[in-house]
């Protein structure tokens, strides 16, 4: 007899929120985590008193994470403090001057329509069409399975309005902008978000350019840091007999006659399941810890075609002072053609930025108990390659790290070089080190139109039976809602074939 009806293979928000889904349906089910916190990228850590979150730093489009709470018989705010944001972003251009986006769809509209009267009016056009594809599409894609066409059939005859959006997963990100706005400082800011999915704005799938309008439907920030929302869903689980285990880590899932068996530790031991739901990544999983003397030629043709999503360099700041800011997420950007020149001259060539364009998070602008009273808390994402062009990251990590301080000080956070009482980075290497990571990889797998819904990893392995996936490397992709909504499906996935 198997130890476990299921075993889960790591606590990030996929992983955890199908264990508690899998024990609400009755199942022995162990959760095994290499780290010591749940979460992976949605988690939080602290440092002398400052709490830092590691990667994700707000959620939106919140209902898939409704449905997963639902259905164990609870509510995403009964379980979790979520505080709304509000401004959505402030804008910093290269001269220090900014522009803030609040939720309101009319406040939004007057502060495009002072940059471009005309751009304002299209602001309206394009938050029709989108309010329009979340109500016909977000219940559907976020909810149901893309393991093979026939599933896509399924959802496009279930939900026949869906169609009508085709055109957004043959165009791109790019296109869809610049068929709405006109001016190139309005275009400017609607040109980050294509990094969301890991791309820059001429590769990034046309629908990817719901964000800008989907974050006005709102955003939030969960009280005491990213990691209350998979905390939420283990408090759950284990109330329902799930077990999980920190600082376990898997080896090998064992496989025989292309049926999982359990998993091997690090440690050595065994523990036998006759299901095993994967939340790591699909090319670790299938390549590394089942092994190619399991899968068949096509499947190992298939998964080695992959490529890992983008990386990032995080920066970790204590501050002793209130930092000029005046919204929760800054971006500093450039114009539109810039991130495109930064993806194919500097990214994809192993050069180190010289410019700072990325995400700056100031948790305690909405939750001052992340930081010890009068002090306040940064997480500042920059896009870094894995591999660097001459040089290492151990090598440049600390210099990497000063430079973006630096280049902050001068005109997006003035003041803040003088008053910074803690600093840590974590480069790509460190993620792959830490969140076993391939690459440093954030997204799981690139996110281009040949790696979405169906051309995903199949949340129900084709290959090896017992075997499910969840997370960013599967449908419906990387990022908080995404991972729980991984968890979701296979969580049903399996009550209606195990």
């Amino acid at each position: 007899m198997a130890d476990y009806d299921v075993i889960v293979i790591g606590a990030g928000c996929g992983g955890i929120s199908a264990g508690s889904l899998l024990a609400k349906q009755g199942r022995k089910v162990l959760v095994l985590e290499q780290s010591e916190r749940v979460g992976g990228c949605c988690s939080t850590f602290e440092r002398e008193g400052f709490h830092f979150d590691v990667g994700a730093s707000i959620v939106e489009v919140i209902h898939p994470i409704e449905k997963a709470f639902e259905t164990l018989g609870t509510s995403f705010r009964k379980e979790v403090d979520l505080m709304p944001c509000d401004p959505i972003y402030s804008y910093i251009f290269e001269d220090g001057s900014r522009v803030n986006y609040p939720v309101s769809l009319e406040g939004t509209a007057e502060v495009i329509s002072s940059i471009s009267p005309e751009d304002g009016k299209q602001w309206y056009q394009l938050a029709d069409y989108f309010a329009e594809m979340m109500k016909q599409t977000i219940e559907a894609f976020f909810t149901n399975p893309c393991n093979n066409m026939l599933d896509m059939v399924k959802m496009g005859l279930k939900n026949p309005r869906m169609l009508k959006f085709l055109p957004l997963f043959v165009t791109s990100y790019q296109d869809v902008i610049k068929k709405y706005f006109k001016n190139d400082v309005v275009q400017q800011t609607m040109s980050f978000q294509s990094f969301y999915c890991g791309l820059p704005p001429e590769l990034a799938p046309g629908f990817i350019a719901l964000i800008p309008y989907s974050e006005h439907e709102g955003i939030w920030y969960p009280r005491g840091g990213m990691i209350q929302i998979p905390q939420a869903f283990r408090r759950c689980g284990e109330k329902l007999g799930m077990e999980v285990r920190l600082g376990t880590r898997v080896e090998k899932v064992m496989v025989r006659d292309r049926r999982v068996q359990g998993v091997r530790l690090a440690d050595g031991s065994e523990i036998t399941s006759d299901l095993v739901v994967s939340n790591i990544n699909a090319k670790k999983l299938y390549l590394e810890m089942i092994g190619e003397e399991h899968l068949p030629w096509l499947a190992r043709f298939g998964i080695k075609s992959y490529e890992v999503s983008m990386s990032c360099v995080m920066l970790y700041v204590g501050l002793d002072y209130r930092p000029p800011l005046e919204a929760h997420h800054s971006l500093t950007i450039g114009p539109l053609e810039m991130m495109n020149d930064f993806w194919w001259n500097e990214y994809r060539r192993g050069e180190i930025p010289e410019q700072v364009h990325g995400l700056i998070c100031w948790p305690t602008e909405s939750d001052p108990s992340m930081a010890p009273e009068g002090c306040h808390v940064l997480n500042i994402m920059g896009m870094g390659p894995y591999k660097l062009s001459g040089t290492d990251w151990d090598r440049e990590k600390q210099r990497v790290a000063e430079r973006m301080i630096e280049g902050l000080s001068e005109k997006a956070i003035p003041g803040l070089k003088d008053h910074v009482k803690v600093l840590e980075v974590s480069t790509p290497l460190d993620f792959e080190r830490r969140l076993l990571s391939p690459g440093g990889a954030i997204y799981g797998l690139q996110m281009d139109l040949p790696a979405q819904a169906v051309f995903r990893p199949a949340a129900r392995s084709k290959t090896i039976r017992g075997l499910y996936l969840t997370g960013a490397s599967t449908h419906p992709g990387g990022g908080v809602p995404s991972a729980v909504a991984s968890g979701y499906i296979a969580s049903k996935l399996i009550e209606k074939y195990e």
